[in-house]
């Protein structure tokens, strides 16, 4: 049996034994392991999968995903979210569902300094959803735009799978972040125009809060301030070349702990933000770990430079091929989390998008826009699940239909993305010329 064979072998094992319901981590550690037994032999097979766990823990690139969790943590348990929603339901209370809109604009705050997407999803089930009950909101919209809005985390930097990303593919971590800040603002801003839209159609959906005053509103943004610095020392860090994106997520990390103490932070929110921290980074790590050897397996069999050649030589235009490709990952999102997802299809599928001359940074950009769209689709859809989770007085099918009109918005993202790729490749462009 030639080893192009045990691939293929190992391709279908794999899935089979995910769809059975064993974890991503386990079954491609397994399946890699079997496999690189099977074509190198034993003592050689082992012996890589032993090097492998350690090898890539202490990469530095990848010591900044503690970093960025640890941010977002921090932020929630100094209480920065709630000043960050109050700022917004006085600022943007009065628009048509302006309780909906504030929760997307405080969500991508809150996403600039966390991310990742199901803590964003958690920390605004639990701050928006029972202020936009309280005032009528429908429940559907109120469960929606939370589950949706926390996942634009994945895009706005810092960003986990972003960085995962860049691992993956030997990309440059500092530029795929800087560029997916565009795109994620992009994102927010039509999720805004969606909320007014129905709002201004339906207007039971989620009226206008107003009676705020000037005073009030003055007086909720300094509340907003350690974000905006966050965002601006991570940001500017990065794109001036002042700092490593390691180094950039260590100095946030400081400043928001700093703003967490002077707010009062005690002892028992800093070992919960820390234990979090842990638990979440060790999960990515066992993830990214398992997946590798299950990579490593594939190189061998000499999947990807196939699949890669495969596709070049197909005889259609390559914007239909990179269409094909996201319909791929949208089927795959309904079953597997966007981690997973990422670590097992971009060793096969990168090589191929490369050979149709695409941008690997806008590439990435895009993939991880899909893996997005993931997070709130059925039957898997983790954000609804977290949603359901904080409140479970909310039906999870009720949180589906919400995440509906959300799902349409983010296709409209990705054909905008896909029309205009200078959208994502303007800002890395003036960092690397500069």
């Amino acid at each position: 049996m030639s080893s192009f064979d045990i691939g293929i072998i190992g391709v279908v094992s794999l899935i089979v034994l995910v769809f059975m319901g064993m974890r991503v981590f386990f079954a491609a550690a397994l399946v890699g392991t079997v496999g690189l037994v099977a074509i190198i032999g034993w003592e050689s097979g082992l012996g890589m999968v032993g090097t492998i766990p350690h090898s890539k823990a202490v990469t530095y690139t990848l010591s900044v995903l503690p970093m960025f969790i640890l941010i977002g943590f921090l932020a929630f348990h100094a209480g920065i979210t709630e000043a960050l929603f109050d700022a917004g339901r006085k600022w943007l209370g009065w628009l048509p569902g302006g309780l909906a809109v504030a929760t997307v604009m405080a969500a991508t705050g809150f996403a600039a300094v966390s991310g990742a997407s199901t803590a964003t999803a958690a920390v605004f089930a639990r701050v928006a959803i029972p202020d936009m009950l309280k005032y009528g909101y429908s429940r559907q919209l109120a469960a929606g735009v939370v589950a949706a809005g926390g996942t634009l985390a994945t895009l706005i930097p810092p960003s986990a799978i972003l960085v995962i990303y860049a691992i993956i593919v030997e990309e440059s971590v500092g530029a795929l972040l800087v560029a997916g800040f565009l795109p994620g603002i992009v994102s927010a801003l039509i999720y805004v125009l969606l909320i007014v839209g129905m709002a201004a159609i339906w207007p039971d959906l989620g009226k206008p809060i107003k009676g705020f005053t000037w005073g009030e509103r003055m007086k909720s943004l300094p509340g907003t301030f350690p974000i905006f610095l966050v965002i601006m020392i991570i940001f500017t860090a990065m794109y001036e070349g002042w700092a490593t994106p390691t180094e950039a997520g260590a100095l946030g990390a400081a400043v928001v702990f700093v703003m967490a103490l002077i707010k009062g932070m005690k002892y028992n929110n800093l070992k919960d933000a820390l234990m979090e921290t842990a638990k979440l980074s060790v999960m990515i790590f066992s993830i990214i770990w398992g997946v590798l050897v299950f990579v490593r397996f594939l190189g061998f069999a000499g999947l990807p430079d196939a699949f890669a050649k495969w596709v070049v030589d197909l005889p259609y235009e390559p914007i239909y091929i990179i269409i094909g490709i996201l319909l791929f990952y949208a089927v795959l999102g309904m079953f597997m989390d966007a981690i997973g997802m990422l670590l097992l299809t971009l060793p096969v599928v990168y090589p191929a998008v490369i050979g149709l001359g695409y941008d690997p940074i806008w590439f990435g950009i895009i993939v991880v826009k899909m893996a997005e769209i993931c997070l709130i689709t059925p039957p898997i859809g983790l954000n609804c699940f977290v949603v359901n989770g904080v409140r479970p007085d909310i039906p999870l099918s009720t949180v589906f239909k919400g995440v509906g009109p959300f799902f349409v918005a983010d296709v409209a993202t990705i054909a905008l993305l896909l029309a205009f790729p200078e959208i994502v490749t303007w800002l890395p462009s003036l960092m690397m010329g500069g």
